[in-house]
Parts: C-alpha cells; sequence; structure tokens
C-alpha cells in the first residue's frame, strides 16, 4: 500500500501517538482508504447541496475520514476534543480534526456498540488475534467487511515494513554518521583476526 498517499502519514503518526498496535494502526488505514474513495483525504457525504438539504441529519451530513453523521454524533465527539462541531461542522473537513476522530473513535468505540460492550479496535484487533472482519462493526455492521479486511492485511505488511513496532511508534532511523576505518585500524583487526585472541575468547 501506498504510506505516502493523501494524509496517510498523518493518520500513522496519530495513531503511533495514541498507542495502537501494529494491526490496530493498519486496520485504521484500510477504513480510511474505504471511506475516503481510496483518497486518504476528508471527504463530504456524496451529493450536490440541494440533494443533501433534503437529508434529515442536515447540515450535519456525513464528513471526515470515517463520514460522521447526525448532530448528537457531531456533538459527542465534539465534547471529547473541545471542538465545537455543532457550531463548525465543516471542521470536520480538516485533517487536524478528522484524524483524532478516525483515531480515537476507532480506538474506544465512540460509533457504534452492542449488549457486549463497545465496537473498538480492542474488542476486535489485538496482539492474540487481528479479526479484520469483525472489525468492520466499529464503523459500519459488516457492510464491505471482507474488502476491507484484506485491504488491512495489506497495510499490516506496509507498516511492518516501515518499521512500525507490534507496540509504539514507527522505529526511527539511526542517526550516527557511518565512518569509514583507517588503514591502520584494518591492519590491526586482520593482525587480531588471525593472531590474537578477542577478549570474548579469553574463558
Amino acid at each position: 500500500m501506498n504510506l505516502d498517499l493523501g494524509d496517510t502519514r498523518l493518520i500513522i503518526a496519530e495513531c503511533a501517538q495514541r498507542g495502537l498496535l501494529r494491526n490496530q494502526a493498519a486496520y485504521v488505514l484500510a477504513t480510511a482508504y474505504w471511506e475516503t474513495a481510496r483518497t486518504m483525504k476528508p471527504v463530504r457525504e456524496y451529493g450536490g447541496e440541494k440533494y443533501l438539504k433534503g437529508k434529515k441529519y442536515w447540515p450535519y451530513v456525513g464528513m471526515g475520514y470515517v463520514q460522521l453523521t447526525w448532530r448528537e454524533n457531531y456533538e459527542k465527539v465534539g465534547k471529547k476534543l473541545g471542538v465545537d462541531f455543532v457550531a463548525n461542522p465543516r471542521l470536520l473537513l480538516k485533517p487536524e480534526y478528522a484524524a483524532p476522530i478516525l483515531v480515537a473513535g476507532m480506538k474506544d468505540g465512540w460509533f457504534a456498540g452492542d449488549k457486549a460492550g463497545r465496537h473498538s479496535l480492542g474488542r476486535y484487533i489485538t496482539l492474540q488475534k487481528s479479526d479484520f472482519t469483525s472489525a468492520r462493526r466499529i464503523i459500519n455492521g459488516t457492510d464491505k467487511a471482507a474488502s476491507i479486511a484484506a485491504i488491512a492485511r495489506d497495510y499490516d505488511a506496509s507498516l511492518k515494513a516501515l518499521g512500525y513496532g507490534v507496540v509504539g511508534a514507527p522505529a526511527t532511523l539511526p542517526t550516527t554518521p557511518h565512518t569509514k576505518p583507517n588503514l591502520w585500524a584494518l591492519l590491526a583487526a586482520w593482525f587480531q583476526r588471525w593472531f590474537g585472541r578477542t577478549q570474548k575468547d579469553v574463558k
């Protein structure tokens, strides 16, 4: 998967900051990829202004990386982040707000639940399991669950290659410059190898 597409890097950083496991971050990315029509940019519900104004939930139409809808959801998320999304619904189209809604919302189960509890990442994806198919319930029942699960597996492989640990942030590259050994150092190492014994050899 292309980890430079749209806001992918921003979402990865948000996942790392909130302590998501690699497989959890992979599912978050897969969800955003699907919900934004493969753009990895916050989007607004499809349809013209006249069409959307006919919706019961207007003006709180689907927006963001996860198409948050309805006034009560805008209000609930706004209280969690300390932002008045009810008065300013289009703020959900800004990545700096859409990213924490996506990541924290999926991590903590803001969007859906049942008698067993909230549908959250920790319920379906842990160190012991990656139930990417059932995890679709976090956002939208079982709609397109298998397709999104396949995307999540691809993202998991890409994050592993990136260096995103099983737990925590992506690994950073070493900053110590590489220096070439000088001639005397090479000769000393050669002499030690063939005629000497290192400290580890001494018993």
